[in-house]
């Protein structure tokens, strides 16, 4: 296959994508053919498959074709870091596809033992696709560089541990509130330092995260239900 070059059809065989994507790639600027022929038809190469799978795995992740174009385009663009970053996060989505198959293999199975199936397994289904969802929606506040800096960082253990650690800090924020805390008080200074800190965790310093945080934020008013 390295040094063959395919027509547009050839191609989209090989890869499973249609002529017509090919096409529209192309005008967008985001898959340019290798070459052309004496007759003007598009040509594909080695370099193509490599760019393709870069697009057709960033479109799965989530992204809009402009944000892919945008990412491809960029002068600090690495392919090795890339794929290890799609792989984390792929990952990440298969986590949550296989919980919500665990959910819903467990509904059947009460199902056919019962006749029916409880509210429980039901909830359960409703739970791991509304965090999937609700997810989704969180993601169109950063970027994707700045999506794929913060997965780098989120090992399974980080996450549990900041889940934790936010959950300890509002009850003791909360608390405070209800006893009318002086926010001048080194108690109320106390909890303003801790929750700088698992701020500054979270962003790792980036300044680009924390403006991106605190959009999300301010626009609670539309947050999901």
């Amino acid at each position: 296959m390295k040094g063959m070059l395919y027509q547009a059809k050839e191609f989209a065989g090989l890869t499973g994508v249609t002529v017509r994507a090919l096409h529209h790639y192309d005008r967008l600027g985001l898959l340019k053919p290798s070459g052309r022929t004496a007759s003007g038809y598009r040509l594909y190469g080695a370099s193509d498959f490599a760019r393709l799978q870069q697009i057709v795995t960033l479109k799965f992740i989530g992204l809009s074709l402009k944000q892919i174009r945008e990412v491809l385009g960029r002068d600090s663009f690495d392919l090795a870091t890339a794929l290890r970053l799609q792989r984390e996060m792929l990952g990440e989505k298969r986590r949550q596809l296989e919980t919500a198959m665990r959910a819903i293999e467990q509904a059947e199975r009460l199902l056919a033992s019962n006749g029916e199936a409880d509210g429980e397994a039901f909830a359960k289904i409703i739970e791991v696709i509304n965090m999937q969802n609700e997810w989704e929606w969180v993601k169109k506040y950063y970027t994707e560089e700045q999506l794929q800096e913060l997965a780098s960082r989120a090992t399974p253990e980080l996450l549990e541990q900041a889940q934790q650690d936010w959950a300890v800090l509002m009850k003791e924020v909360n608390e405070a509130v209800s006893e009318g805390v002086d926010p001048a008080s080194e108690r109320a200074q106390g909890l303003a330092a801790r929750w700088s800190a698992l701020i500054e965790s979270f962003t790792g310093g980036n300044p680009g995260i924390a403006q991106s945080l605190s959009n999300l934020y301010k626009d609670q008013a539309n947050w999901p239900a």
